[in-house]
């Protein structure tokens, strides 16, 4: 009975684990948990992962749970509140799938409900008689979680939207210049915020306090979507901000919730590798319209040649008609020179400028991020102090930083701090 006891309790134990695993990851993913440490053990799977700070939880909470009780009941009472609550928690969120996603009858829902609920209620009827024997033990590890979930999406909305209304407007950016006011230093500068559109104000802050900035800037913002996984080549947007001349750029980096970033992911090789697509393509672009407006004269041309072909008919005059053939083939190909010569420079100048930036990578490539510290303002209500100031600090103290789940060396890494009262 031992052994098969204990064999059963690895069984489970191992369930436990790669379930909490599974909860923490999309938890993380989705911006409701403190970004911990996740290692992805397999090359081919990409569920299998392991966190070891969650595993380091686990077992002291299994050690002073176990210590803890007296007897097995009151470990057995534990036990059953939590399946019960489970199982409780997963109908009615059931029946909010048939509603919303499956748009089932309301017969049919109401069908399985009546029947889930029946059964589900009886067990937690008398699950209520056991909370005081050791029942309340789930019920405290669940208020915990909850809390610490809570706080840090409050805290996180919260910032991003600080973020958001703090960002600095393109006039602004349009009004420092060519060389936007500043020092234009060789490299390339990548700029790390969360806003997918705008200049954020860590910018601002950075140059107000020190006049210089890379000849290029790229503003990267990694974003988690709400999906499974995004496909490699639909990973990276890019576009422009501003002028040519401003050499300012934005990375939008898009991952699902079971994409994770690791050390071989070549983050940065990839990003620049979408960016010299990106400046290629819109050349391009670019070619392809002045090409169809250059051609536009030829059509104003030929239409004058008809009318001029007409009125010499009525006038019987064949020479007239060969000089306006002639004169409109001259003006086509005219018409087709200054093209080519258009498409010529274009090429020219995008060769330049993906030279351009290849010297600045190799001139070095520096990562800008935001330290940035929450506090609340003063005259906030109590709660919101404790959980702001104390508890919020706590846990972006303790996790992990974006410097590290991007795997930014520290040499190439440069934090501007900067104090948010929310």
């Amino acid at each position: 009975m031992f052994i098969a006891a204990t064999g059963a309790a690895i069984v489970g134990s191992q369930a436990t684990i790669s379930g909490t695993y599974s909860l923490i990851k999309q938890a993380v993913s989705h911006g409701c948990f403190p970004p911990v440490k996740i290692v992805n053990t397999s090359k081919k799977f990409l569920a299998q992962i392991y966190c070891p700070d969650i595993n380091w939880i686990l077992m002291i909470g299994c050690i002073a749970v176990t210590a803890s009780f007296k007897n097995q009941i009151d470990i057995g009472n534990a036990y059953g509140t939590a399946v019960v609550i489970v199982m409780l928690v997963t109908t009615l969120l059931m029946v909010l799938t048939m509603l919303v996603v499956w748009r089932c009858h309301w017969i049919l829902v109401l069908i399985f409900a009546l029947l889930s609920l029946v059964v589900e209620l009886s067990y937690f009827s008398a699950v209520l008689l056991k909370i005081n024997e050791g029942g309340w033990v789930p019920l405290i590890i669940a208020a915990f979680s909850l809390l610490v979930m809570f706080v840090w999406n409050y805290v996180t909305v919260k910032k991003y939207e600080f973020e958001v209304h703090s960002r600095v407007s393109m006039s602004w950016i349009l009004g420092l210049g060519p060389s936007l006011g500043l020092v234009r230093v060789p490299g390339i500068g990548l700029v790390h915020t969360e806003l997918a559109s705008g200049v954020p104000h860590i910018f601002s802050h950075f140059i107000t306090n020190l006049p210089a900035i890379h000849s290029v800037v790229v503003f990267v913002c990694v974003k988690n979507l709400l999906v499974y996984t995004v496909p490699e080549e639909e990973r990276f947007l890019v576009k422009r901000i501003g002028p040519k001349t401003f050499r300012m750029f934005r990375c939008v980096a898009r991952y699902g919730y079971k994409d994770l970033h690791r050390k071989d992911d070549r983050f940065e090789d990839k990003l620049f590798e979408n960016l010299f697509s990106f400046i290629q393509n819109e050349t391009m672009m670019e070619s392809d319209s002045n090409y169809s407006n250059s051609v536009y004269p030829v059509n104003y041309t030929q239409e004058s040649r008809d009318e001029l072909i007409s009125n010499n008919n009525n006038n019987h005059d064949s020479i007239d008609n060969n000089m306006v053939m002639f004169s409109s083939m001259v003006d086509y190909m005219d018409t087709m020179s200054f093209s080519q010569n258009i498409t010529v420079e274009e090429e020219e100048e995008e060769e330049d400028e993906l030279e351009f930036l290849k010297t600045c990578k190799e001139s070095g490539v520096v990562h800008i991020m935001g330290n940035t510290v929450v506090k609340a303002r003063k005259g906030s209500l109590l709660p919101k102090k404790i959980a702001i100031d104390y508890v919020y600090a706590f846990l972006a103290k303790i996790c992990r930083e974006n410097s590290a789940i991007l795997h930014v060396p520290h040499e190439t890494l440069l934090n501007v701090g900067q104090v948010y009262y929310l």
